[in-house]
């Protein structure tokens, strides 16, 4: 078979021949892989800068994807850490880190989707007690998961969205999706009494924002949960004490690690349930594996999906 395979972490992957995987255990399956989406996860897991890598190289990176069982069952499958990713014509799943699909989806859709929004719908469910008529702030509202956030959050009920980022362009789009308003990090005061602040920027800007945020804040003993998943801006950030001590903050990060497995599995059906449906609007960008090299590094408004 073919896969992209990684021999160093500073290069791209190649497009080469692999070895064909083999089922370990009764709970393994050797599938076809569909589709499969370029995250940010999984450039972070291949160049070994994430804090969960652990495979070595050489390593076929992806980290879920759409995949066709034995049985001929369309399942999305969530991969543990492991040398051998969806980035490949055919790979192991565990048959319980994976849900079953309905027949008729469209395996690029579901790829690009379910990495990005799993992000924002497991820290509402599974980090803060989150209930409707809740008001979010979406830092870095304008990648591809900041914006399933919006959307996400408003499905859950909040009463106000409001969306923050850099580019104004791609602000503009996020109303279509359900943004109630849109802000850049200068007018980030306009966001004061918000409830939950959903970041993934982190870094000095979010260390800004913070504190521009909790000194226009009416009343600094009203809870405020802020949501650290991302961290495009930096890995850390300056928190001044004071935002811990002079309001009822709760600073929570939401990932792998301070989410267990087990959370995560729970939430995929109803998760793949509302990408399915149509509730979760998606922007794929399908490339063939074989152009995994160029399409590396490729930095899109969309989400690149791999097809072998």
């Amino acid at each position: 078979m073919h896969a992209a395979v990684i021999t160093a972490f500073d290069a791209p992957p190649t497009y080469r021949e692999h070895p064909e995987p083999v089922a370990g255990n009764d709970h393994e399956l050797v599938v076809e892989v569909l589709a499969a989406g370029l995250h940010h996860l999984v450039r972070a897991k291949a160049n070994g800068t994430h804090y969960s890598s652990a495979a070595s190289l050489p390593l076929v990176p992806g980290v879920d994807g759409v995949v066709r069982d034995p049985a001929g069952r369309l399942r999305y499958a969530v991969l543990d850490d492991t040398a051998l990713g969806t980035f490949a014509d055919r790979t192991v799943i565990d048959v319980r880190r994976s849900v079953p699909l309905p027949d008729d989806i469209d395996p690029v859709r579901i790829a690009a989707a379910m990495n990005p929004a799993m992000s924002s719908w497991v820290a509402l469910r599974r980090r803060i007690s989150f209930e409707a008529g809740r008001r979010v702030l979406v830092l870095g509202a304008t990648g591809n998961a900041g914006r399933m956030a919006v959307q996400i959050a408003k499905q859950f009920g909040a009463a106000q969205v409001i969306g923050c980022g850099r580019d104004t362009a791609r602000l503009a789009g996020l109303a279509a999706v359900g943004a109630d308003e849109t802000i850049t990090f200068d007018e980030v005061d306009r966001a004061a009494d918000v409830d939950v602040v959903i970041d993934y920027v982190w870094g000095e800007p979010s260390a800004r924002a913070m504190t521009a945020l909790l000194t226009a804040r009416a009343d600094r003993s009203a809870p405020l949960s802020w949501i650290q998943i991302g961290s495009v801006a930096g890995g850390t950030a300056p928190v001044p004490s004071v935002a811990l001590r002079g309001a009822k903050l709760q600073i929570v990060g939401s990932g792998i690690g301070s989410v267990p497995a087990r959370d995560f599995l729970a939430e995929l059906p109803e998760l793949a349930a509302a990408v399915t449906n149509g509730a979760i609007d998606v922007r794929p960008h399908t490339v063939p594996l074989a152009e995994v090299s160029q399409a590396w590094a490729s930095r899109t408004g969309d989400r690149i999906v791999f097809v072998p």
